[in-house]
């Protein structure tokens, strides 16, 4: 990268980082603020606090397992046509400055986190070395059908509520797990199907992940599975008056067949990236909804 202009190297670390994929932590991150402070606008006077929370879940922590990911998934991305473009594979950013650039935003990550407290900046140290986990041999856990998952679903459907939480109440003993369990369950319907887009790279590369080991129909019907377990369950809670509002429930009665048929038409066997997201976005809809009427808005 020495020598370039300032703006394109610039550019070229955004894109290492994704801005696209920013607002799948971020949006969970906001989940966890409106739970904790019953707001949809958190008080002014934390607002400081919460924007420093934003940026590390956003740029800082995707910029970190992202970077360290593309140096170490060189192998299947030269045989993946949705990695074309990859700064990495076009020689933009060579694989020694990924891994500086994974490593300076771990660091800013996790240092800029403490000022938003101790918890959230351990439960930030925990994500970047998961992400590192996931990516760097010999743990590498992108390959171990069943971690991959794991790893994603509850980083994306647990921590990233749990981490806003953390930026306004420390005391994690009133979180509402069943809230994390059920956007794990989300998230696990939803990360499933990347892993099928990915399917002849990964299996071509010789990484074992959960569609290669499994194939990908069973892998479908996994994430299928645990799309109808994490609808059934806001039905359930919604029902029970517990955590998702009563006045929900027949909104959901209604929606979680939308969904679930939703799932059914959009997401396949053979996947592309299109279906999943025109599925995140139609789940937005309780998603909204459940914000209003958890803050008395509605």
């Amino acid at each position: 990268m020495a020598g370039l202009p300032t703006a394109r190297r610039v550019r070229d670390v955004i894109a290492v980082g994704r801005p696209a994929f920013w607002v799948v932590s971020i949006v969970p991150y906001y989940v966890g603020i409106l739970l904790a402070t019953r707001q949809l606008i958190p008080p002014l006077e934390e607002w400081p606090r919460l924007i420093v929370g934003a940026v590390v879940m956003g740029p800082l922590v995707w910029l970190a397992v992202l970077a360290v990911n593309d140096a170490y998934d060189l192998p299947s991305d030269r045989l993946n046509p949705r990695k074309a473009k990859s700064p990495l594979l076009d020689g933009r950013i060579t694989l020694r400055a990924a891994k500086r650039l994974a490593f300076a935003a771990a660091v800013a990550a996790v240092g800029i986190s403490l000022h938003v407290g101790i918890v959230f900046a351990l439960g930030v140290l925990l994500a970047v070395l998961l992400g590192y986990a996931y990516s760097v041999p010999p743990v590498r856990l992108k390959t171990r059908a069943g971690f991959d998952v794991a790893v994603n679903a509850l980083a994306l459907g647990a921590f990233g509520p749990l981490a806003g939480w953390a930026a306004i109440n420390p005391d994690l003993s009133d979180f509402p797990w069943l809230m994390g369990l059920q956007g794990t369950l989300a998230a696990v319907g939803l990360y499933l199907p990347t892993t099928l887009a990915d399917l002849d790279a990964d299996r071509a590369a010789g990484y074992h992940t959960i569609a290669v080991r499994y194939g990908a129909r069973t892998t479908y019907r996994i994430g299928y599975g645990a799309w109808i377990a994490a609808a059934a369950l806001s039905v359930l809670l919604a029902a029970t008056d517990t955590i998702i509002p009563r006045s929900m429930l027949l909104l959901e009665v209604v929606m979680v067949p939308v969904l679930v048929i939703a799932y059914g038409k959009l997401i396949g066997p053979r996947q592309s990236f299109r279906g999943i997201i025109v599925l995140a976005s139609l789940f937005l809809l309780p998603c909204g909804t459940f914000a209003l009427t958890y803050t008395g808005v509605i």
